[in-house]
């Protein structure tokens, strides 16, 4: 289904639950969200700008431009308010529209993310970068990147079929989507801005973890005002592919006692 551009995929019905993407996933990450994982809720997923069938930029992605698209698809969706999961950098984008459009946000559900990213000046951002994008300017495509990355950002109890499933959205993602994004990515900064969150925010950190460390989930938890935390054993960066069971139960809890 396509919405204001944007390609998303939605089962069950009840309270809009709108679940965005890392910057290796696509909607396919969140399958195991889906009804009826998360009864009682509308489970809605998109499709990032210039993933899948959504409709890129014509410019650098910035997220600013990230939070406008999400609030048109969500007017196109005629959804005032929703709750909003985010895994990683779509965790970023969830606490940057929850300050951004405070309207449209009841509460925040975020996995394995950060309030910002990296040190606090540009050199580890532009480290970062030169890193992730060596194996593309050295000529590997993106289906050979994610079958090497894969294995690293899960835990060390994930099996196979959990590889495989973060394996194949990221090898996906077109190219030019992938280098936009990371330059996107190593922008972001609402450290300083967590005391503007007022909506309840649940936070879900992963054991090993290494590209949102549990302790810095943790951090942030204290400092946002109505925050709880929770700690998956086992879980490596793709949690809630990881480990869906206990995923989807801290979910229901913490939206069942925040009702729309």
């Amino acid at each position: 289904m396509i919405a204001a551009g944007i390609e998303y995929a939605q089962t069950g019905a009840g309270p809009p639950l709108v679940c965005l993407h890392g910057i290796g996933g696509g909607l396919d990450s969140f399958a195991r969200q889906s009804d009826p994982a998360l009864g009682g809720f509308r489970v809605i997923a998109w499709n990032m700008p210039g993933y899948g069938r959504s409709r890129a930029f014509s410019h650098p992605a910035t997220f600013a431009a990230l939070s406008d698209a999400l609030a048109g698809f969500l007017d196109a969706l005629a959804l005032k308010r929703v709750h909003l999961l985010g895994q990683s950098i779509g965790g970023m984008l969830a606490l940057d529209h929850a300050i951004r459009r405070p309207d449209q946000v009841a509460t925040l559900t975020l996995i394995g993310t950060t309030p910002s990213f990296g040190g606090r000046d540009a050199s580890f951002g532009d480290a970062f970068l030169k890193a992730r994008l060596a194996p593309l300017d050295a000529g590997q495509t993106m289906p050979e990147l994610a079958a090497q990355s894969a294995r690293r950002i899960v835990g060390p109890m994930a099996g196979p079929e959990v590889v495989a499933a973060v394996e194949g959205p990221l090898s996906r993602v077109p190219e030019a989507t992938w280098r936009d994004i990371l330059q996107c990515l190593v922008t972001f900064n609402r450290r300083d801005d967590l005391g503007r969150v007022t909506q309840p925010c649940c936070l879900i950190a992963g054991e090993h973890d290494q590209n949102a460390p549990a302790r810095t989930m943790a951090r942030m938890a204290e400092n946002l005002a109505d925050a709880e935390y929770h700690l998956i054993d086992g879980a490596g960066h793709m949690i809630n592919q990881e480990a869906p069971g206990a995923t989807n139960d801290i979910v229901a809890n913490f939206l069942g006692r925040h009702p729309i």
